[in-house]
């Protein structure tokens, strides 16, 4: 993978395809929200977002793809539906930094939620 698919796969939801390129000593920023330090506490983040995923339908958007060097950032939309009705939308900005062995050191994460219920 490179490291823009790699980037791609963790902004759209598929993180278990990441999980071999998160370097140990990663850092995952949820600006505002979160931080995650270490190989072991993204994946274990990844997994809780997951299993959310799978009681919704997801509909992720990539509306640009940035590349600089060892940096990829990502913007787009989430939409996430339960019984087919829209009830959250999320606006998302990623910054992903990789070492020269193509592994995650550091994914920055800006994410705008709309909840449409309760």
């Amino acid at each position: 993978m490179t490291i823009i698919d790699i980037a791609t796969s963790f902004s759209t939801g598929k993180f278990n395809l990441t999980y071999d390129f998160i370097a140990p000593e990663a850092e995952w920023e949820i600006v505002g929200e979160s931080l995650f330090s270490g190989r072991e506490q993204i994946i274990a983040n990844c997994e809780k977002v997951c299993s959310y995923f799978n009681t919704v339908t997801t509909n992720f958007k990539v509306a640009n793809i940035l590349v600089d060097g060892d940096k990829v950032v990502i913007n787009g939309t989430a939409e996430f539906f339960k019984n087919d009705q829209l009830i959250s939308f999320i606006s998302a900005c990623d910054f992903y930094q990789f070492s020269e062995q193509k592994q995650l050191v550091k994914i920055t994460s800006y994410c705008i939620t709309r909840n449409y219920l309760g």
